[in-house]
């Protein structure tokens, strides 16, 4: 395993929501600091080739469904269909489905029966058999943290809430949730002493839970080993009977972080990753997508690098955040080639002699996408 790619300019972008399908990478909305934020914009959709590394804009077709920019949303993928819900942009939260077709490059607002859940943002979703799961987040109409689970039939588009038994995990918002089998794995988010109203006095809860979706039944795992701190805004995979999480923020400490933790499904215990390479900055709300045995990192706002990102000090910088541009690749299984290209680029080793399908290769692990440029902001 081992960290291989790190490109700047691609799309800049915080809080946006992402799908793999085939081999393109799909990313929808977000935000960024330094460009104007206009509510009712149609939302933008970029795609990332995985074979050459380079962003490209979606020129979708623009019908009257077009669903407005905004962050905080979620997307799974079905076939070659996206399935976009929640989000809010500085105005409204959004209860409307919609669906972008990857092959016509065009959107829709299906219709759908059954009980919708209220607008949510910051809530999870994922895909088991044919069905969407969705959890938590932070509801705009109650004014409230979410521990609800709703589920949408992805064929049939009927929504059906769940009252699920057993160890119900805690209302929160900006947890993730890995499906596996049968079961959605949680973990972390950010809750309230307060719970579930929102009084500003945050918890961050470092367990794992999963959901028997046959049972339709809560289970907390209780772990061994080295747990990762409890926070929110982070992003976690599953791979090869492990689910991994990386980066993330936890506002109590004022701390973002770069770390690699992997949970054992299996053997119900904690460990921390060190990989090879150059990792990502420490950073939250990125987007991480897992494709033929690589991870695809992009975007997140990280701390300002003059700034101490674990200061507690309100007063001070630690709150001067940068919106990302770069692409990261973690490869679990790096060829020889790849192993070969980064030695030469580690130690600046000439290239002239080299076949041109290697120089090629070299370029595009090396070469700045064009969407946009490195920024500082504060926010």
């Amino acid at each position: 395993m081992r960290w291989t790619v790190h490109i700047e300019g691609g799309p800049m972008r915080v809080n946006h929501a992402a799908v793999c399908i085939g081999d393109k990478v799909y990313s929808f909305g977000g935000y960024c600091s330094s460009e104007e934020y206009k509510d009712w914009e149609p939302i933008p959709v970029h795609v990332l080739n995985t074979e050459t590394l380079r962003w490209a804009a979606v020129n979708y077709v623009k019908n009257d469904v077009v669903p407005f920019q905004r962050y905080g949303h979620t997307t799974v993928a079905y076939g070659d269909k996206v399935f976009m819900w929640g989000g809010r942009n500085n105005s409204v939260a959004c209860e409307t489905l919609s669906v972008f077709d990857t092959k016509l490059l065009e959107w829709s607002v299906p219709t759908v029966s059954g009980m919708i859940p209220f607008a949510k943002d910051g809530h999870s979703a994922c895909v088991i058999n044919n069905k969407m799961y969705i959890f938590g987040g932070f509801e705009y109409l109650t004014d409230q943290y979410s521990q609800e689970v709703h589920c949408l039939d992805l064929d049939t588009l009927h929504w059906t809430y769940f009252d699920a038994c057993g160890d119900i995990p805690s209302h929160r918002d900006f947890h993730t949730a890995v499906p596996v089998g049968d079961r959605m794995y949680v973990f972390g988010g950010r809750g309230d002493l307060d719970s579930p109203h929102n009084s500003l006095e945050e918890v961050y809860c470092p367990q794992v839970f999963y959901l028997d979706t046959k049972e339709m039944k809560w289970v907390v795992t209780k772990p061994t080993g080295t747990w990762p701190e409890g926070r929110r805004s982070h992003s976690a995979w599953f791979h090869d009977g492990y689910m991994y999480i990386f980066g993330g923020f936890n506002g109590n400490t004022k701390t973002h972080f770069n770390d690699l933790f992997r949970y054992s499904i299996q053997g119900n215990y904690w460990q921390e990753v060190h990989v090879l390479g150059s990792a990502p900055c420490k950073r939250r709300r990125q987007a991480i997508l897992l494709y033929n045995n690589k991870v695809y990192l992009f975007g997140g706002s990280s701390p300002c690098p003059h700034t101490n990102s674990r200061s507690v000090d309100l007063n001070n910088d630690s709150e001067r955040l940068t919106d990302n541009s770069d692409l990261h690749v973690l490869d679990y299984s790096p060829t020889l080639k790849t192993l070969s290209i980064l030695c030469v680029l580690e130690h600046n080793l000439d290239q002239s002699s080299l076949p041109r399908d290697i120089v090629r290769d070299i370029q595009l692990m090396v070469l700045p996408n064009r969407i946009s440029r490195p920024f500082n902001q504060a926010g």
